[in-house]
């Protein structure tokens, strides 16, 4: 038995780096290289499917050498590939050594791309419901578990080939990801008013019209109550539209 671990590690270790790591001698080379080139390609494809936009900032060989690191170093938690994106994420995060080829905001582009992807396969929360903005003033307010209210040191959403940031804004993004009535994923940028009446709601489930208005004021004592309130009519009624604010069952 230990034998046979041996050469399990020893095979796993050679697909990872085959370039650095013999395969175990017992196991024909050409099978071996259609194992190794197997196993990289779907991890490979399943990344550049889910960060498609970050893989464009790359030269193709970049891109790989990228991906082959985290193949080599991270040691992902999940046999399933919907959960690989995060294990990249994850990757990034905590064990990855920015290079010259990476863009200074890689690891929030990374995490936006991933965002729209998580919002594209979540299950539904049947528990709540969406409501006719009419009905704004009496009906208690959530964020729907279909939508995801961040914040960025760079305009994430606007990143390209042809549109790099070299410096980091003087402003944050507001932004807010969703998936619509027509489950297709979007994103709405907003302000910083916006993004915070949004947290008040998120810290708050099932809040009321008049308690948020009430919260947001407490911590933008320079508008009246009444000011905070017509602003907040519009913003609201249009995220009621969109699905982005939902109310319970």
């Amino acid at each position: 038995m230990s034998h046979f671990k041996d050469v399990q590690a020893q095979f796993m270790a050679h697909i990872k780096d085959p370039d650095h790591i013999a395969a175990p001698s017992d196991i024909e080379p050409r099978r071996m290289a259609i194992y190794s080139e197997l196993f990289f390609n779907n991890i490979e494809g399943f990344i550049t499917s889910a960060f498609p936009v970050l893989k464009s900032l790359y030269d193709e060989d970049d891109w790989l050498v990228l991906v082959r690191k985290f193949f080599i170093e991270h040691n992902c938690k999940t046999p399933y590939f919907l959960e690989i994106s995060q294990e990249f994420i994850e990757y990034l995060s905590h064990q990855y050594q920015m290079t010259t080829h990476d863009p200074i905001f890689m690891l929030e582009l990374a995490h936006y791309e991933w965002v729209e992807l998580d919002i594209s396969i979540r299950d539904e929360d049947e528990s709540y419901t969406n409501f006719d903005p009419d009905d704004l003033d009496i009906t208690p307010l959530s964020l729907s578990h279909l939508a995801w209210s961040l914040s960025y040191q760079f305009p994430v959403h606007t990143i390209s080939p042809e549109n790099q940031p070299q410096s980091i804004p003087e402003e944050p993004s507001y932004i807010i990801v969703f998936r619509d009535l027509e489950d297709e994923v979007g994103f709405i940028a907003i302000n910083g008013m916006t993004a915070l009446m949004l947290q008040i709601i998120n810290e708050n489930p099932n809040i009321k019209f008049e308690a948020l208005c009430e919260a947001l004021q407490s911590q933008v004592q320079s508008l009246s109550l009444d000011i905070i309130k017509q602003g907040a009519v519009s913003i609201l009624t249009a995220l009621i539209e969109q699905g982005v604010l939902v109310t319970q069952k």
